[in-house]
């Protein structure tokens, strides 16, 4: 079951329980979710969490969602995680000192392609420094 799995995160945990309390998780909060869940979850399912949010009508979480798929986004790493928390009140990430808190790769299993767009974004970036 999806819901499940996302839960064998911490920070996924931290988001549904927050998400279900109806918190408002703050635009980047809203933002790793739908980057994450998108691989577990259908789009209506996914954007009726989002809708949980206070702050998040149910339009917002359509726009979010389909912003996050047209652009083809892959789950951030921690320290994106925690450079966004930083912009915002809502913690994201609930144990930020913990050095494995909020790595969803160590967790969570995605989709192969997944880790191939990870790939080839770190061999462009490697070619494009090569070249300066």
């Amino acid at each position: 079951m999806p819901l499940d799995e996302l839960r064998q995160n911490e920070m996924m945990a931290h988001l549904l329980d927050s998400l279900e309390a109806g918190k408002d998780i703050g635009h980047y909060g809203r933002l790793v979710f739908a980057m994450v869940a998108q691989y577990f979850m259908d789009r209506d399912e996914l954007v009726g969490w989002l809708a949980k949010d206070p702050d998040c009508s149910e339009e917002d979480a359509l726009a979010l969602y389909g912003q996050v798929k047209s652009r083809g986004y892959s789950p951030p790493r921690r320290e994106r995680i925690l450079e966004w928390q930083r912009q915002q009140d809502f913690p994201i990430c609930p144990n930020p000192d913990d050095p494995d808190a909020c790595n969803v790769y160590q967790d969570l299993r995605f989709p192969d392609e997944v880790y191939e767009h990870i790939g080839e974004y770190y061999e462009h970036k490697a070619d494009s420094s090569a070249s300066e």
